[in-house]
């Protein structure tokens, strides 16, 4: 075995291939990728112009009924919470369920920790639930005496 590192007809120039690619190829490849991808483009625009134009033309007609029917609903306007209650028949479906859920429990905390009238004409309030506790450990929960209790059950027999 050789302790020679190079080739026997070794050149000279070193241990690398000389016959690598050119600039020029790689600027031609780039240049037809972009020319590809420009006609792509264009080619699926003017498939989904087409498939557009298609379905328009299939659409049922609008019935004689119906007096504000938008052209186009997949493009709402800026106020369009408005515009769904009034074009849309009920139930609807949500549109900002954490804002209207954040609603909803913000009304419960409110009834739950205020004071405020349940039935005024009968007098019946609502009281917060911290104060209905203190009061509750105040007076402790209402109880019937044994009289009661055993006069109750005589009455049942």
């Amino acid at each position: 075995m050789p302790q020679d590192p190079h080739p026997v007809k070794w050149s000279g120039h070193g241990a690398f291939e000389r016959r690598d690619i050119g600039i020029s190829g790689v600027l031609w490849f780039l240049f037809g990728l972009a020319v590809a991808g420009v006609m792509i483009t264009f080619v699926v625009n003017g498939i989904y112009n087409y498939l557009e134009k298609r379905t328009e033309a299939e659409q049922p007609p609008i019935s004689p009924l119906v007096t504000n029917a938008p052209k186009d609903t997949r493009h709402l306007p800026t106020d369009y919470r408005d515009y769904l209650k009034q074009n849309f028949p009920a139930p609807q479906l949500e549109i900002d369920e954490r804002t209207q859920l954040d609603q909803i429990r913000l009304h419960e905390e409110d009834t739950l920790a205020t004071y405020g009238w349940v039935d005024q004409q009968a007098g019946i309030v609502r009281i917060p639930i911290e104060r209905a506790m203190d009061l509750i450990a105040q007076r402790g929960l209402p109880t019937r005496s044994q009289e009661s209790a055993a006069q109750n059950e005589s009455k049942k027999k």
